[in-house]
C-alpha cells in the first residue's frame, strides 16, 4: 500500500495550537502523505511556525491567501493543489492518533470505500486530557446526514481516485457538512472506522459554540445549497437542534 494522501489544513491565526496539529502529523505511521496547509491572511504568528516546519519536511506545502476568504475556500484551494490519491482533513487545531492514517487508509482499501470517517475524543483548550468521546455510526446515507452531520471533518477521508476531486461549496461555515452531503449523493453509503483516531479541540470562541450562528448556517445549508423546500429545511434545522440537546 503506498498510496499518497494529501491532508487538507486550513489555518487562520492558530498559533496556539499549530505546532501540535504539526506534530501530529509528523508522528503518523503512514509515510506517504503531503500536508497543504492553506493560510486565510493569520495576523499571529501561526504562518511562521509552519514555514519553519515547512523548510524542515518538504511533505509540508504552505500557501497564503490574498484576502480573508473562510475555510471552505481555504480547503477548496489545498484541494485544487492536492496530488495525492486520497483527501485528508485536519483543522489547526486538532490532533490525530499516529496509527490514524495508516489504519483508516488500509479500511478503505480492503473495503473498498469511497468515504469514511471515525470516532475521535473531544477536549477543550484548557485540559490536555479528552473529556469525552464520539463514537462514529458504523454507515450512513444522504438521508440520515440530513438529520445531522455525523461526520468529524478531522476524521474525514475520500477516494480522490475513484471519485474525483469534489470541492465544498463556497459558504463561510458548515462547507465540509455540505461536501459530505454532496459525495452521499453520488455514493449511497459512507463508512465509520469505529476507533477512536482523533482529538477535537473544542474552543470557546469556535462557530460550533454559537448557537445563533449555527442555525444560520444550518438553514443556508439547507435551503440555498442542499435547495431543500421551506418546510423542509425548517424540519432539519429544527432535527439539528434536537440532536444537539438529546
Amino acid at each position: 500500500m503506498n498510496s499518497l494522501v494529501s491532508i487538507i489544513t486550513p489555518n487562520y491565526n492558530s498559533e496556539k495550537f499549530i505546532a501540535q496539529t504539526l506534530q501530529s502529523i509528523r508522528a503518523q505511521t503512514y509515510k506517504n502523505w503531503e500536508l497543504i496547509i492553506v493560510d486565510d491572511c493569520s495576523t499571529d504568528k501561526s504562518l511562521d511556525i509552519i514555514e519553519t516546519y515547512s523548510k524542515t519536511d518538504k511533505r509540508i506545502k504552505v500557501i497564503r491567501l490574498n484576502e480573508n476568504s473562510g475555510a471552505g475556500i481555504a480547503r477548496n484551494k489545498a484541494i485544487e493543489e492536492a496530488t495525492g490519491n486520497f483527501i485528508a482533513f485536519l483543522d489547526s487545531d486538532d490532533l490525530w492518533h499516529p496509527e490514524k492514517l495508516e489504519k483508516q487508509l488500509a479500511f478503505m482499501v480492503q473495503k473498498n470505500y469511497n468515504l469514511t470517517y471515525t470516532s475521535y475524543n473531544v477536549f477543550n483548550e484548557k485540559d490536555a486530557e479528552p473529556n469525552k468521546i464520539v463514537l462514529c455510526k458504523p454507515t450512513l446515507n444522504y438521508s440520515q446526514m440530513l438529520y445531522s452531520n455525523k461526520i468529524g471533518c478531522l476524521t474525514a477521508m475520500y477516494n480522490k481516485d475513484n471519485l474525483g476531486k469534489i470541492y465544498m461549496p463556497e459558504i463561510r461555515k458548515r462547507q465540509d457538512y455540505a461536501l459530505w452531503l454532496k459525495i452521499l449523493k453520488k455514493e449511497e453509503r459512507a463508512y465509520g472506522l469505529q476507533e477512536v483516531l482523533a482529538c477535537y479541540r473544542d474552543r470557546s470562541n469556535s462557530i460550533s459554540n454559537n448557537k445563533v450562528e449555527m442555525l444560520k448556517w444550518n438553514w443556508i445549508l439547507y435551503k440555498k445549497v442542499e435547495e431543500l423546500s421551506y418546510f423542509q429545511s425548517l424540519f432539519y434545522v429544527t432535527s439539528n437542534v434536537l440532536n444537539k440537546i438529546f
